[in-house]
């Protein structure tokens, strides 16, 4: 799948496509895709309040996959948008296989470029966080989203595990055409006044620069697992800037996300397209897929 630049708006970050880019400024050729926000089969209200908390250097999230449905986002969402423009790709999310199963079906009928499965979703209380840290079981999510759709399936891993590579493998080994590495971390926020957490659903996950230096090195990880197989990896971990979508690249990554910077700078995209314009300039690359997995370690 062929992305114009190697920047993805992330999944939760950006509603279903429509929310964000009515901001003033924003330009889809900044992008190379859209994620759009986590679906269930059935509609979800969500969790209580409060759903996000501001941290040292990142946030909390526990909005707990509020959604329409998957068959209200293809009728009222994927209708109105504009597939020239970019990629959009859908975020599958559940609490059994069988959701799984028919959610990735009902998406493998529209006209959505690629599938996120959400394995690892760290702000539910039931199947995400244990498909997500159970190799056998993500496995199994995947092979029974291979069976029920064609298109690509980028396979969304959880850094709350023992061994992310191992993980990664039994995902390729099922049909996993690419990964999104990391999900959020899980983690907690108390008001010492009440003492009680802030967060409505007690934890949720977090995001930003704050998870940055983990988010690299489980990239750097999963990337050993897949260059012998040809599988991209789509980064994402505490982007804000065009030097952090760098790091990224040279560790494995062939694209980067960017999700809480957008909060930030709804309109960072821009100039983190041109920072990494002028460093392949400065150090004479062709492409963003020469700096690919270029980290040399200390040592080797």
């Amino acid at each position: 799948m062929h992305l114009q630049t190697p920047l993805v708006l992330l999944s939760g970050c950006v509603g279903f496509g429509q929310e964000f880019t009515r901001v003033a400024g924003y330009s889809n050729n900044d992008i190379g895709a859209i994620c759009l926000k986590g679906t269930t089969l059935e509609p979800r209200l969500g969790n209580p309040a409060h759903r996000v908390a501001e941290t040292p250097a990142g946030m909390l999230n526990a909005i707990g996959l509020q959604n329409p449905g998957a068959h209200a986002v293809v009728r009222d969402y994927l209708s109105k948008l504009d597939f020239n423009e970019t990629r959009y790709i859908a975020n599958v999310s559940g609490s059994t296989l069988e959701e799984y199963t028919e959610v990735t079906r009902i998406f493998d009928d529209s006209d959505i470029d690629a599938i996120e499965i959400n394995i690892s979703c760290p702000n539910v209380k039931e199947g995400g966080v244990a498909f997500g840290n159970d190799p056998d079981m993500s496995a199994r999510v995947v092979a029974a989203c291979r069976k029920v759709t064609n298109k690509p399936l980028i396979t969304k891993l959880s850094p709350n595990q023992t061994d992310i590579a191992a993980n990664a493998r039994g995902c390729i080994e099922a049909g996993s055409d690419a990964f999104a590495v990391i999900n959020t971390l899980m983690g907690m926020a108390i008001d010492i006044d009440s003492r009680r957490p802030i967060i409505g659903n007690n934890q949720g996950g977090l995001s930003g620069p704050a998870i940055k230096p983990i988010a690299l090195l489980k990239v750097h990880q999963v990337y050993q697992v897949c260059k012998a197989h040809n599988i991209p990896i789509l980064g994402q971990g505490g982007i804000s800037s065009g030097e952090d979508a760098l790091e990224f690249i040279i560790a494995g990554a062939s694209a980067v996300g960017i999700g809480t910077g957008l909060y930030y700078d709804p309109l960072c995209c821009k100039a983190i397209n041109k920072t990494i314009s002028d460093y392949l300039q400065q150090h004479n690359l062709a492409s963003v897929t020469d700096l690919i997995g270029s980290l040399s370690l200390n040592g080797a």
